[in-house]
């Protein structure tokens, strides 16, 4: 204690923490407990506080426990008795405390992952960025050590609940992410994500079926929207991505050769997209009132100048159309889809799309059936010219000359 300081010593009991009046000159005044080692309560302007004072390695440590009354001598005195077996045990709770007083918040470990990502080209950064405003802005004050595994169990079930189990594994995936980086900024504590398994997910293979084509196509040119209309049967026509459409600019269009090149995909390469006569056709009307726009959907109302929405415009022409369980997304997997019913090889359909890895491409392997359709029926034709049989609107037929031979051959 400093030298201007007074030292008393008596069992602290909260009738007598209470009858202490502060110092007549104003100066801090410090009593021990003598009931428990190391607990003291500093009486001054500000009110009284209990401390812990004790040394550790050569040096005094002195660390706040809490005001009297708010915490109680009981309470005191199990805080300081803790402190202290650590103490014993090797830590200096004074760092550590200190430490803590530093930490870094979720909005600091986000602010940090968010400049990385946009360092290292994160293709989710934008949907990422929806994410942590959507689900993690509550934690954004908590300290990195304050959030537990519990914490994040609870976040990944009332998503799942909410919004399903592909947004609840995408927001898992975003918070393990951030900790993993966490350790850049001096964090040490143990990673709360660890050991929350994500959700099974199956490959959605949704497309638009035959029968919902007419009620889809009659709901989307009813659409008062013209630019979002344009966007959808854009997406629909060249089977890119929502965000490759959102984005198109007129300088990645050769009506020459009709072709769009788009720079930069989720693959992280360029695509070439050939364009339907549809699509030429549709892109023809927007250049000519596109009024100087480097923009084929330009908006006034978004920062990046382009349109960046369209659940509006859908949730008009899905309700309209009647369709069940269907996203934007699945436009691109219908062009797809029926590429394949058509016959088309998987690599061209990869290629089309711009997939990386043939396995992406291979959820649409099963509506290739000709081929296989074609080698049943020459096989079934074998068996049947064989045996003798057919079998076609009549029933089944069964050649009665070769029963009577069969029958003929078994007598003898």
């Amino acid at each position: 204690m400093a030298d201007q300081d007074r030292e008393k010593k008596f069992p602290f009991t909260k009738r007598r923490l209470a009858a202490l009046a502060e110092a007549d000159d104003g100066k801090r005044v410090y009593f021990s407990d003598t009931g428990s080692e190391g607990l003291f309560l500093c009486v001054s302007k500000s009110g009284k506080t209990f401390y812990l004072y004790r040394w550790f390695q050569g040096r005094p440590v002195r660390v706040p426990l809490g005001k009297f009354p708010t915490m109680s001598v009981e309470e005191a005195r199990k805080a300081c008795l803790a402190l202290v077996a650590k103490m014993s045990a090797g830590t200096d709770v004074q760092a550590a405390r200190q430490a803590a007083r530093h930490e870094q918040t979720i909005k600091g470990l986000w602010t940090y992952w968010q400049a990385d990502a946009r360092q290292r080209g994160v293709k989710t950064l934008t949907e990422d960025e929806r994410r942590y405003k959507r689900f993690l802005t509550a934690w954004a004050n908590r300290r990195l050590s304050a959030v537990h595994k519990a914490d994040v169990q609870a976040l990944f079930a009332n998503t799942t609940a909410e919004n399903g189990i592909y947004s609840a594994n995408r927001l898992l995936a975003l918070v393990k992410s951030m900790f993993h980086k966490a350790a850049d900024m001096g964090f040490t504590g143990a990673d709360p994500t660890a050991g929350v398994k994500k959700h099974q997910e199956e490959k959605r293979d949704r497309f638009l079926h035959s029968d919902e084509l007419a009620g889809f196509f009659k709901a989307l040119f009813a659409e008062p929207n013209a630019s979002l209309r344009d966007l959808l049967l854009l997406a629909l026509l060249t089977g890119a991505r929502k965000s490759n459409v959102m984005a198109m600019r007129w300088d990645e269009i050769d009506f020459a050769t009709g072709l769009w090149r788009i720079p930069k995909t989720k693959s992280g390469k360029p695509v070439v997209v050939p364009l339907v006569p549809a699509a030429v056709a549709v892109l023809q009307q927007r250049r000519e009132a596109a009024n100087g726009s480097p923009w084929v959907f330009a908006s006034s109302r978004s920062k990046a100048g382009h349109i960046t929405e369209v659940k509006s415009a859908w949730k008009r022409i899905r309700d309209a159309a009647k369709l069940v369980d269907c996203r934007p997304h699945d436009l691109r997997r219908s062009l797809a889809s029926y590429m394949a019913i058509g016959g088309v090889s998987l690599p061209t359909i990869g290629a089309m799309l711009g997939h990386s890895q043939p396995s992406t491409t291979a959820i649409y392997a099963r509506l290739s059936t000709d081929p296989d359709r074609l080698a049943a029926e020459n096989a079934t034709t074998a068996m049947f010219a064989a045996g003798g049989a057919s079998v076609g609107p009549a029933g089944m037929v069964i050649d009665v000359e070769a029963e009577e031979a069969a029958d003929n051959g078994k007598s003898q």
